[in-house]
């Protein structure tokens, strides 16, 4: 039985962090304390020092000797048992698809553990759980989100190549080369193609970033080193999460050509588009021989083929999507700041027949869309996944976090003491700071359910009661029992995770379903996981 002290102790743990949450939503909405450049350098902060900080901080601490085998195994037959739900979901019926089984994987199975797990957790069953729940983060950082941004990048190098090379041209792909500069496939930038063929009619393909993605001139001035371009969406900028590759923007804040510190933290920075993403459109340059032939793509995001066997290279340009493949979330508010691209894997735009009978060649039936050899496909993902997790601040930390648990623990090593404090100097503000952050995110997004409350409504019941269902059931399954059980079951009640959001917005997969669960239902946790609280309690 939950008695007022129990009540007591988790109210003390929970309501500083709201209050700097909230603190930090009025200081914005009401109080116009900072503008939203202020927002992007506190935000900026976050994530690059405070969270990745906190996450080596929580992990150094923790023996990895001494971890629940059970309530690892539970978290991960959890997680396992969704994914294999939806991929028969996606492959047995025909109203699944790849774009949902991830959106829906990120829902399900990925709670905000660090920031709200672990003082949560604490303060309701002892300070046993904090090891419980660093050892999910460890699970967390190092897996399912590589997992999850493994399963974006396939996304989104199956979107490319289908429109790059639509029919069975893509089966002849034998290898892709990257520039170092591109480091995702998220189509954020314009991205440049150039195709050779050998003499067994095998395919090289190399993806570089398009010259038109260079900032234009421009006498905005710059905001701690980044320019602000304009945007086309409301004469505004949008304050969003920054997106890696894209190196103008981040070259003077990472202090390298190309970076990415954002993808385990908010970051509402100014990033504006350089080019018109509603009006920009899709041009194929195909070279033969010394003299260039443009030729205009009336269909956004398909490039036209000319179907002459005689070329010997083609160089492709795939610019930014035109309003055709892509649609404004939210009828009202809130379209200027998530922008869900609508690239179907199952429809194909109709096509004007004075275009087909002027030369270009179109599938009309994506059925035989073919795609290159699985280890073809699997090089160019894992490249991009290694590059963007290579530059990302938490990364690092949790890697170096675990590395030194398992030199310190097995050997007796403590950590120097002048480094010890400069460490816990920064992550004693870490939660503090993360929840801040939220507030100021919060603050800046012009409503808080921004996917509609149909949406939203399947959102909070998949997160709050689907997800501890499935985890009541994989945790009974391994023996978990008593508080261990309790800890496991509140833990996937908590709020949505904060790194599948980042991930949605860089890919546009259904951002706005992600940023409500991460508003709305960071909200509504507190009530739903002291009522499971309670209930598991009786």
């Amino acid at each position: 039985m939950i008695s007022l002290d129990d009540f007591y102790k988790v109210m003390c743990a929970m309501v500083p962090l709201y209050s700097a949450m909230f603190v930090a939503y009025a200081s914005v909405k009401w109080w116009k304390t900072f503008s939203p450049q202020q927002c992007a350098g506190i935000n900026r902060f976050v994530a690059v020092f405070a969270v990745p900080v906190l996450s080596f901080h929580f992990i150094s601490k923790n023996n990895p000797y001494q971890m629940d085998t059970k309530f690892i195994l539970a978290d991960t037959l959890s997680k396992v048992v969704v994914l294999m739900l939806l991929t028969t979901w996606v492959v047995g019926f025909s109203n699944g698809g790849l774009d949902w089984l991830i959106t829906i994987f990120s829902v399900a199975t990925l709670p905000n553990t660090l920031v709200m797990g672990i003082p949560l957790l604490r303060a309701m069953y002892g300070e046993f759980t904090e090891s419980l729940m660093v050892q999910v983060v460890v699970l967390q950082c190092i897996i399912w989100y590589t997992l999850l941004l493994f399963l974006f990048e396939y996304r989104a190098a199956t979107l490319l190549i289908k429109e790059q090379f639509p029919g069975a041209g893509a089966a002849s792909i034998s290898k892709f080369e990257i520039d170092g500069d591109v480091i995702s496939l998220d189509g954020r930038d314009p991205l440049e193609t150039e195709s050779e063929f050998d003499v067994h009619g095998r395919i090289r393909v190399r993806i570089r970033r398009s010259t038109s993605s260079a900032p234009p001139e421009s006498g905005l001035s710059s905001i701690g080193g980044l320019t602000p371009r304009p945007s086309n969406l409301s004469g505004v900028e949008i304050f969003s999460v920054n997106t890696p590759g894209r190196p103008s923007d981040l070259h003077h804040l990472a202090g390298c050509g190309y970076a990415s510190s954002d993808a385990y933290s908010l970051q509402p920075t100014p990033r504006a588009s350089n080019f018109n993403e509603m009006e920009a459109p899709n041009t194929t340059t195909t070279t033969a021989g010394s003299t260039p032939i443009w030729v205009r793509s009336p269909v956004a995001g398909r490039v036209f083929r000319q179907p002459s066997p005689a070329l010997s290279s083609v160089k492709m340009v795939l610019e930014s999507p035109s309003p055709g493949r892509e649609r404004q979330v939210g009828k009202d508010v809130g379209a200027d700041q998530y922008r869900e691209k609508e690239m179907s894997f199952r429809t194909t735009p109709k096509v004007p027949a004075a275009e087909e009978e002027a030369g270009t060649k179109v599938e009309d039936d994506e059925s035989n869309q073919e795609m290159p050899r699985a280890f073809v496909m699997l090089r160019l993902i894992l490249t991009m996944v290694g590059r963007k997790l290579s530059r990302n601040p938490n990364t690092y930390s949790s890697v170096l976090g675990l590395l030194w648990s398992l030199i310190s623990f097995k050997w007796d090593v403590g950590m120097p003491r002048l480094i010890d404090k400069s460490i816990k100097i920064i992550s004693d503000a870490g939660l503090g700071m993360a929840m801040f952050s939220l507030g100021l995110f919060m603050a800046l997004q012009p409503r808080m359910i921004a996917c509609g409350g149909k949406r939203a409504t399947a959102g909070m019941i998949i997160r709050f009661l689907f997800g501890p269902i499935l985890m009541s059931a994989a945790s009974v399954a391994v023996g978990l029992r008593s508080v261990r059980l309790h800890a496991a079951i509140v833990q996937s009640a908590l709020p949505q995770g904060i790194v599948p959001f980042v991930f949605a917005r860089e890919y546009g997969l259904h951002p706005d379903i992600l940023s409500t669960g991460v508003i709305f239902g960071m909200l509504v946790s507190l009530p739903v996981t002291l009522l499971y609280y309670i209930l598991l309690g009786l």
